[in-house]
């Protein structure tokens, strides 16, 4: 594999060093580019703040070489252990990147004219984060599919029935949900929205109690749609299910199929899922996660599939900070940082530049200290109220004061379909509960990390590197 300059025993002084080598290179270039380029801006500053623009631009241009050759170095070594990945040969301390990405030492940019470059620069249209109100709307116009909503602790009853039943734990999943959602996420809790107050402005399609993005939506339907389908019409023909239950799954499940159909118009690559998420066909999939019968199953079955992967991996017994490493890196990545091998190295060879920059928890950790930190994180918010309450109706399914499933005979499912899993007893409708209300709330500014590049510094949403 070509190795490039920063070589993996390379230290904060060597990239220092590094950086001034650079910066004496770029001198003349870097003078020569903010004259021709920069003029309109040149002329408004005044000779002092000329230089220190002159300064800051060439120590910055010096440090964006470096930069880039951090991260190209970065993506050459991940290429080479997803080739060994593919042939089962064991990873070794060269396919990872030690130290973390290199920060910007050099003279600061004063902010007087931080502000005019910022007045002189044209606005970036910004694509808007599509919204929960949005993905309803997009849904019923698509599909003809209105979920059907319900409270809070039947919601979390029902995710937990289905945790159970496919062998997921009570701290499993609690802990899953107490770090996505802080401990006090609703079923129709939106990333950057707060789930009590409602106010916020969308930071990522992530939704529910996993906070599976739009494209993890159509993922998991790509591979268990089928299931649903069987399921629902079980539930539409069990004992006691009145007709007008019945026809309303029965719409349902023309909604799903006709989901499926546009899920899989698409190659099944984790990159055209996230290309048709962003689409009104795709972002109307995603309302499947705040449906009674379908959202909890889907949300869980995700899960699952990390579950099964690390089993197959051979780490059974996950707990619920491995799972979440695996959630939050992609599976296959998030394995591979659970290697031996791999916990001492940075945290940047698993998550895509704009992904490492973008997520706070990510940045300047070895895999080892993110484990950590995911653990520390759900050992607070465990402790509020969502996870209280979540525990709570675990531990009265566990005890069997409550009997929220009950077997049903079935035949044995087609090859290739998800078996249907069992069936709730008929209970009393539920009151219906409004969705998120959308709040119009000027989004805050975001930080601005100088070490970072600016267009990096800038995105919204980051999903994974990979659905592997």
């Amino acid at each position: 594999m070509p190795r490039h300059s920063l070589e993996i025993g390379c230290t904060v002084s060597q990239i220092l060093l590094a950086i001034c080598l650079c910066f004496t290179a770029v001198v003349g270039a870097a003078v020569v580019q903010a004259q021709n380029g920069d003029a309109e801006l040149l002329a408004r500053l005044s000779d002092e703040q000329r230089r220190n623009y002159a300064e800051w631009r060439q120590a910055r241009s010096a440090f964006d070489g470096v930069h880039e050759r951090y991260w190209a170095d970065v993506n050459a070594r991940r290429a080479e252990r997803r080739r060994k990945r593919g042939t089962g040969e064991a990873f070794t301390i060269a396919d990872f990147i030690i130290p973390h990405p290199p920060k910007y030492v050099g003279p600061a940019l004063r902010p007087d004219i931080a502000k005019l470059m910022a007045e002189l620069k044209p606005p970036v249209p910004e694509t808007p984060i599509p919204i929960v109100a949005d993905v309803l709307a997009q849904a019923k116009q698509n599909y003809n599919f209105v979920p059907r909503l319900t409270s809070e602790r039947e919601f979390k009853r029902s995710y937990a029935a289905e945790a159970l039943a496919v062998g997921l734990t009570k701290d499993q999943v609690v802990r899953v949900y107490a770090l996505e959602t802080g401990g006090r996420g609703t079923f129709d809790m939106q990333a950057g929205f707060d789930p009590e107050t409602k106010r916020g402005s969308a930071i990522s399609t992530a939704l529910g109690y996993a906070q599976l993005l739009a494209a993890n939506s159509i993922d998991e339907l790509i591979r268990h749609g089928e299931g649903f389908v069987s399921r629902l019409g079980l539930m539409a023909t069990a004992e006691g299910v009145t007709r007008e239950r019945a026809a309303e799954l029965a719409a349902k499940i023309n909604s799903i199929r006709a989901m499926l159909k546009v899920a899989k118009s698409v190659p099944r690559e984790w990159s055209e899922h996230v290309k048709l998420s962003v689409t009104p066909a795709g972002i109307g999939i995603h309302a499947l996660n705040i449906d009674a019968d379908i959202g909890p199953w889907l949300q869980v079955l995700k899960l699952k599939g990390l579950k099964d992967l690390a089993d197959k991996s051979g780490r059974p017994n996950m707990t619920g900070a491995e799972i979440e490493l695996m959630n939050l890196a992609g599976p296959r990545t998030g394995l591979e940082m659970m290697e031996p091998v791999a916990h001492g190295t940075s945290t940047a060879n698993f998550f895509s530049q704009a992904g490492y920059y973008r997520n706070g928890i990510v940045r300047e950790k070895s895999a080892a200290e993110l484990l950590v930190a995911l653990d520390k994180r759900m050992n607070d918010n465990v402790l509020k109220a969502g996870s209280v309450e979540f525990a709570a109706v675990f531990d009265e399914i566990i005890s069997g004061g409550v009997s929220p499933v009950r077997a049903v005979a079935e035949p044995m499912p087609r090859a290739g379909i998800a078996p249907p899993m069992p069936i709730r007893a008929p209970a009393p409708p539920p009151t219906a509960r409004p969705s998120m209300p959308v709040v119009e709330a000027a989004p805050s500014p975001l930080p601005r990390m100088e070490w970072a590049p600016r267009q990096l510094t800038e995105q919204r949403l980051w999903s994974p590197l990979s659905n592997d």
